[in-house]
């Protein structure tokens, strides 16, 4: 990476941190309106007899999907051959990645690719395809969970059917050179950056390729399973907090549902659409009263989402103290 592309990154890191601010903003308002629609007095009522040990479970549950998915990012590094990197320093490169977890699909993750860069230079072509392939088997996974959770709901099927063609035309784009090469020499052939951006994608697809592979899929797939299977329990056990007994099977397909629903409408964190969609879900098929379906989506989007992105911020702190260079300007 050039000194001027690096240039470049941190300008953008900068603009993308102020946006990250102005999400932030947005959602005490967003989440406002739902308090507001559910009715202050009567949610302020369900919070105040909430069992809140229930929420420091779904927080702990949380960090074991980051535990988990750290596992994912070391065999990704592994696969691609990048050694040398020290593993608390790698744990904290992963963490520091959720920082920006508020941007469209969580593609800030990338950051890590900056930070992997300036702190043991590794190129970021190398590393960055690894963000698309942690959210492409996230992706399965999800669908895998909806799925399973479909069974306890009437045309819940309909949901792991669409995301399961979404997975499928990008495993086709990924797995085929030619499609993937036709693609790139595309945008070479565009007029503007094109030329200088191909064969940087060039050689990201070659790492992508090499991450996509069926036999590179299955590890990282039963992984994401396992990683986001704890965050459906997060909500579950907040539910539980309630005093809603809800199945596991069905709080799944609540979180899971919901989460792939942000995932595919291009907003920042899925604001507003995986709180919309997951408070319907709990109304409609859990049997939750509104005010509860408000309490345990506000809940488990702060044990999720926001308390995701104030463990990337301490990661990323104790990572600039051992590399005081790291973002330094």
């Amino acid at each position: 990476m050039s000194a001027e592309a690096a240039r470049e990154e941190k300008g953008s890191l900068k603009r993308t941190t102020r946006k990250v601010i102005v999400v932030m903003l947005a959602a005490v308002a967003v989440y406002f309106v739902f308090a507001l629609v559910s009715g202050l007095r009567e949610l302020g009522g369900r919070l105040a007899g909430y069992a809140w040990w229930t929420f420091f479970v779904a927080l702990a549950l949380a960090f074991g999907n980051y535990v988990l998915r750290f596992l994912k990012w070391e065999y990704y590094l592994k696969v691609l051959d990048i050694r040398g990197i020290k593993k608390s320093d790698s744990f904290l490169t992963f963490l520091s990645g959720f920082v920006l977890s508020v941007t469209p699909g969580k593609v800030g993750e990338v950051f890590k690719s900056l930070v992997l860069w300036q702190t043991y230079e590794v190129p970021g072509a190398r590393t960055a395809p690894i963000v698309v392939a942690e959210r492409l088997t996230d992706l399965i996974g999800v669908i895998i969970l909806i799925a399973a959770g479909s069974t306890r709901f009437h045309g819940g099927l309909l949901w792991a059917g669409a995301g399961s063609a979404v997975v499928s035309m990008i495993l086709i784009v990924v797995a085929s050179r030619r499609l993937s090469m036709w693609f790139v020499d595309l945008i070479a052939w565009m007029p503007g950056p094109g030329k200088r951006l191909a064969p940087k994608l060039r050689e990201a697809y070659e790492s992508l390729y090499a991450l996509t592979r069926p036999t590179t899929l299955i590890l990282p797939t039963l992984l994401s399973v396992a990683a986001w299977f704890l965050e459906c329990m997060a909500l579950w056990v907040i539910l539980y907090g309630f005093g809603k007994a809800t199945s596991v099977l069905g709080a799944s397909f609540f979180y899971a549902t919901s989460t792939l629903a942000g995932a595919l409408i291009p907003v920042p964190g899925g604001l507003g659409v995986t709180e919309t969609v997951m408070r319907t879900l709990m109304r409609e098929l859990g049997d939750v009263d509104r005010a509860g379906a408000t309490g345990a989506m506000l809940l488990v989007r702060f044990a999720t989402l926001w308390f995701a992105v104030i463990v990337g911020f301490v990661a990323l702190s104790f990572l600039r103290k051992r590399h005081p260079k790291l973002l330094a300007d």
